[in-house]
């Protein structure tokens, strides 16, 4: 009985230290995790307070290229009105020319 007793106690000795072994892990453990959670907490909230900056910034930063593409447009709008311009007036001139031509033709034929 004594034995039998004896080697209760040490097993029951052996499964407190693996308990205790267990508990200590899980604490180092759990010690970790909340850290880590903590860490995650810092990042959403800068994440969240970034996003709105973001949003805002990008909001801004949409309307100037919006107003940029714009004044682009007009003056590329612009520059093709010009350049139809330009070309009728040489259109003009290329006919305005081959009337001149065609005109000292015509008086050097009669002054042959």
């Amino acid at each position: 009985l004594v034995q039998q007793t004896g080697r209760s106690l040490q097993l029951m000795t052996q499964r407190a230290l693996e308990a205790e072994d267990n508990v200590e892990k899980l604490k180092q453990e759990i010690f970790f995790l909340q850290g880590e959670l903590e860490s995650f907490k810092v990042e959403n909230e800068n994440l969240r307070a970034g996003q709105t900056t973001d949003l805002g910034a990008m909001k801004q930063n949409i309307d100037i290229a919006l107003q940029n593409l714009h004044r682009i447009v007009t003056g590329a709008n612009w520059s093709i009105r010009q350049l139809v311009s330009g070309t009728e007036l040489l259109h003009f001139v290329v006919e305005l020319l081959k009337s001149t031509g065609k005109i000292s033709e015509v008086e050097a034929e009669d002054g042959l």
